[in-house]
C-alpha cells in the first residue's frame, strides 16, 4: 500500500535559537545529514512515490537541497499557515485521500516507522497517529500527548508521545473555518465521533527540537 506524503517543512525554527537564524531547521545537519533527509529516506525505503514537502522560512534554501530530487513544493511563502492549514493547501498536490504527514524535526532507531504506520492502517479508521512510550523517546520536553485505550483510540492524556507521522483522511479539513489552524482542531472533531486512533512505534525516536536534542539524536544513532 502506498500514499502520498506531506513533509512539514516550513515552520520557523524558533525554539532552536541562533541556528535558525540563517538556516531552516530541515537543514540542520544531525549525524552527518539534513534532518530533512533523514524524513525522506525514510518515506523512500517505505516506497512512498509521491512526496510533498511545504515551505515558508527559508523555503528557497530548502529548494536548493533537494533539485533534482522528485519533490513537489507547497509554498507558504506568503502566510505560515501552521500543520492543519499547510495540509489543506497541499491537498491538490497531493492527490489522495487518505495522506500520510511527517514532521522533518526528528529521527528514529527501528524499523521504518512509515511501514509501520501503513500495515495498522485500517478502513474504519479516520486519523491513525503513531505514538510512543516514553521511555523510547529522546529530546522530548513534553509530558505526553495521548492514551491509547484497548481498541486503539486515542484520549488526550499526559501519556504517550506523539512521533509526528499519521495517516488522515482529509474530508475533516473542510469542516474548519480558520485559514491557519493546527492539526490539533481536525483530531479533536474526529475524536468527538470515535475516529481517533493510534499505534504504538517499537523503537526508538528523538524531538530533534531545540539544540540540546542534537547531541541526544546521534547518542541514540549511535553516531
Amino acid at each position: 500500500m502506498s500514499m502520498p506524503i506531506l513533509f512539514f517543512a516550513a515552520g520557523m525554527g524558533t525554539r532552536m535559537g541562533a541556528l535558525t537564524e540563517t538556516v531552516p531547521k530541515p537543514l540542520i545537519p544531525v549525524a552527518g545529514k539534513p534532518l530533512i533527509d533523514h524524513a525522506l529516506e525514510i518515506a523512500a525505503a517505505a516506497r512512498i512515490e509521491r512526496q510533498v514537502v511545504n515551505l515558508h522560512y527559508r523555503g528557497q534554501m530548502i529548494k536548493d537541497h533537494l533539485r533534482g530530487q522528485p519533490i513537489i513544493f507547497s509554498d507558504e511563502s506568503d502566510a505560515l499557515l501552521e500543520t492543519g492549514g499547510g495540509l489543506r493547501k497541499a491537498l491538490p498536490l497531493l492527490d489522495g485521500n487518505p495522506v500520510l504527514t511527517m514532521n522533518t524535526d526528528a529521527v528514529w532507531k527501528g524499523p521504518n516507522p512509515v511501514q509501520c504506520i501503513l500495515q495498522s492502517w485500517r478502513p474504519e479508521m479516520e486519523a491513525l497517529l503513531l505514538i510512543i512510550e516514553k521511555p523510547n523517546v529522546h529530546g522530548h520536553l513534553g509530558k505526553g500527548d495521548f492514551r491509547i485505550n484497548g481498541d486503539g483510540r486515542l484520549h488526550r492524556a499526559p501519556e504517550e508521545i506523539y512521533t509526528g507521522l499519521q495517516i488522515i483522511r482529509t474530508d475533516v479539513l473542510g469542516e474548519i473555518p480558520e485559514t491557519a489552524f493546527s492539526m490539533n482542531l481536525a483530531w479533536n472533531l474526529i475524536a468527538s465521533r470515535g475516529g481517533l486512533y493510534g499505534t504504538t512505534y517499537p523503537g526508538q525516536w528523538c524531538d530533534v527540537g531545540q539544540p540540546s536534542s542534537i547531541a541526544a539524536a546521534e547518542a541514540m544513532l549511535d553516531v
